[in-house]
């Protein structure tokens, strides 16, 4: 027996929804906005207008499927179907909190608040659904269904993360992360900079050397705020500041591209850590693996910091280019 496809329907809470909850009453959360010089007209607006493009998304989910509503905090304790159909009700950041929880399930972006959204994920409005969802399900039509690369993160005791922005390594807090940085596969030798000095009164041009020169198999130590590893569709967000701030030395990928960009931040020189590693690019047949040397390290993909892998002292994380890839209806 063949099963009916699922709608399931992913939102998360309003400013609105956030403000009750901490202020428990209307007039209460309006108070508080009011001694601040703002309007709860504002925000009430914008959740009224989340809420219609989530009954009419649900008005439009044919007679004979099953469906269903997920919250963005309960994605990871929610269990996807093969036969699911996920409908991103909200911002594009949305589509990328979900997409690290599929495993081939097409995806519909639906922009809830059109105007204050980029629209790059949620491309569509809720009114275009009766004819999205029928085409995420069909063999053939005239919707496609558009690929894009996601990062995968793997320690060596079997942690993984997916993300489809980028996955950061580094220290929770603000602590400095120390760990050894190598790239593996064909053609391994990544992007490197000249080294620059250890003398922070030095001028840049300075040629004197800023950490040990390391064989490129044995991988280079490293002290720095952490390693951002992105994608192309992460492009346009995290990694394209770090991007920007370097002069863009390198071609960023497409979002279907298999590849990945690698960006090292602020590191620091000393005599036992180097800076000739800070940028790169990862293809299908390339990994960056770093090696833990603080007490512990995290990574977390897509900004959320309470779905993160463990580090600790001499653990291993491998980063490349993911088998599974986000399918999102065009």
């Amino acid at each position: 027996m063949t099963l009916a496809p699922r709608a399931v329907l992913v939102h998360r809470r309003t400013e609105y929804e956030e403000l009750l909850a901490h202020h428990g009453t209307p007039g209460q959360a309006a108070f508080f906005l009011s001694s601040r010089g703002r309007s709860v007209a504002e925000v009430e607006h914008r959740h009224h207008r989340q809420a219609e493009a989530l009954a009419r998304a649900a008005a439009a989910v044919p007679l004979d499927w099953r469906r269903t509503r997920v919250e963005r905090a309960d994605l990871p304790r929610f269990l996807f179907e093969p036969e699911d159909v996920v409908v991103v009700v909200g911002q594009d950041g949305l589509v990328a909190n979900v997409a690290k929880y599929l495993d081939g399930q097409p995806v519909i972006g639906v922009d809830a608040d059109p105007g204050r959204n980029p629209g790059v994920l949620v491309r569509h409005r809720a009114d275009a659904l009766p004819a999205l969802l029928p085409a995420a399900v069909a063999r053939s039509g005239s919707r496609h269904l558009e690929e894009r690369t996601m990062v995968e993160a793997v320690a060596d005791d079997t942690q993984r993360l997916l993300a489809l922005n980028e996955v950061y390594v580094g220290q929770p807090g603000h602590q400095t992360a120390r760990y050894r940085l190598t790239v593996t596969g064909a053609g391994a030798a990544s992007a490197e900079t000249p080294p620059l000095s250890a003398d922070p009164s030095a001028s840049r041009g300075s040629a004197r050397p800023r950490g040990p020169a390391a064989p490129p198999d044995s991988g280079e130590p490293q002290a720095s705020s952490g390693v951002l590893v992105g994608t192309g569709t992460g492009a346009t967000g995290w990694c394209r500041s770090a991007w920007l701030e370097r002069g863009g030395p390198l071609a960023l990928p497409e979002a279907a591209a298999p590849a990945l960009a690698w960006f090292v931040r602020e590191a620091w020189p000393s005599p036992a850590t180097g800076t000739s590693r800070v940028h790169g690019v990862l293809d299908a047949g390339r990994q960056l693996v770093l090696t833990v040397e603080s007490d512990r390290l995290v990574a977390f993909g897509d900004g959320i910091e309470t779905d993160a892998l463990e580090l600790t002292w001499g653990q291993s994380v491998r980063l490349g280019v993911a088998a599974t890839r986000l399918r999102l209806l065009g």
